[in-house]
């Protein structure tokens, strides 16, 4: 999944991008309420952290803003700002879910698993895709009950599909969901992993929309059963 990160502490920032990258996720970062607000109007994200103790902008104004602009991506605060009255203003003020400084990173993702969950009307962690199971917390995938190795960047490719099913994602959306802003992508790099999450999950399990992109489709290869 990917996760824009507002946080103007460069040291609690590295630290936050570097546990999230090693547990699957995919982080963009910002430092401040301009640049926050200029990567969500040109890329997609699935979640946004954010630090109220901005350089330019006090982070509650901004998500203020930003949800009356219509944005309805889940948002944790990820604040030092732990009075009860803080917590309730920063919920009142749109956030989906507030977390104070210190904090341990596996309590933070597994906050933004639940708001990912909640967000798709999950109610477990589990994803099922027919005969497909895919473990966001642990990045597990099993087909029809058997294990099935994916590199890191299918199992982004995977999430992302599973995440939007029956929505028709766009290269540009994929690419962000894989790859992040800040890799070098070979132009026939999203093709690849396409090609290899096919061999190894079924034909059906990317369907192409010629001209506008991909969605998912069913997952399992010819003569398995469900």
């Amino acid at each position: 999944m990917h996760v824009l990160l507002t946080e103007d502490n460069s040291l609690i920032a590295s630290g936050v991008i570097a546990g999230l990258q090693a547990q699957g996720f995919t982080v963009a970062h910002a430092a401040s309420a301009a640049a926050t607000q200029s990567l969500l109007q040109h890329s997609h994200f699935d979640l946004l952290i954010l630090d109220l103790g901005l350089p330019d902008e006090d982070g509650l104004a901004l998500l203020q803003r930003l949800r009356r602009d219509g944005m309805a991506l889940p948002v944790l605060i990820l604040t030092a700002r732990d009075a009860i009255a803080e917590r309730v203003a920063g919920l009142q003020a749109g956030a989906d879910d507030y977390l104070t400084k210190p904090f341990d990173l596996r309590e933070l993702a597994a906050r933004l698993h639940a708001l990912l969950r909640r967000a798709a009307g999950r109610t477990t962690h589990l994803i099922d895709h027919g005969p497909l199971q895919y473990d966001p917390t642990t990045c597990a995938v099993s087909l029809c009950g058997q294990p099935i190795d994916l590199s890191r960047r299918e199992q982004a490719l995977l999430q992302a599909l599973l995440q939007n099913p029956g929505r028709i994602l766009s290269s540009e959306h994929l690419k962000d969901s894989v790859y992040g802003l800040d890799d070098e992508v070979e132009s026939n790099a999203l093709n690849v992993h396409i090609h290899h999450l096919r061999r190894k999950l079924g034909n059906g399990i990317v369907e192409t929309v010629r001209g506008l992109g991909y969605r998912l489709g069913p997952a399992g290869h010819e003569g398995q059963q469900p």
